[in-house]
């Protein structure tokens, strides 16, 4: 029924090496996707400050706060894994470049 077999149409399966343009590409991406939650995290928290829980109601107010700190947990967090996944890409491209250098750098050597 199907066929497991590559056909000589798809593509290859061996994933692209890292290039140093690639990884400062995709940190800047990230940083600026993390600086747009930093911004959003900012405004939810600045929102809920602003608008305090008018209930007499214990169960309304328990509820409302946790989802106030699941929503600002959650928004906390993404901005987080943006950041940290930009200097993870920036470290990358810096590595990569220092690997490149070192290899245009070294002398040649003479294998006889």
């Amino acid at each position: 029924m199907t066929d497991l077999n590559p056909t000589p149409n798809s593509p290859s399966l061996t994933p692209e090496q890292p290039s140093v343009l690639r990884c400062i590409t995709g940190s800047l991406v990230s940083s600026a996707l993390a600086f747009a939650g930093y911004l959003l995290t900012s405004s939810i928290a600045q929102s809920f400050a602003n608008k305090p829980i008018h209930s007499d109601n214990v169960a309304v107010v328990n509820i409302s706060s946790a989802v106030r700190t699941l929503v600002v947990g959650i928004s906390t967090m993404a901005t987080g894994i943006f950041a940290l996944v930009s200097l993870g890409l920036m470290a990358l491209g810096i590595k990569i470049l220092i690997q490149q250098l070192g290899k245009q750098s070294a002398p040649p050597s003479d294998a006889q």
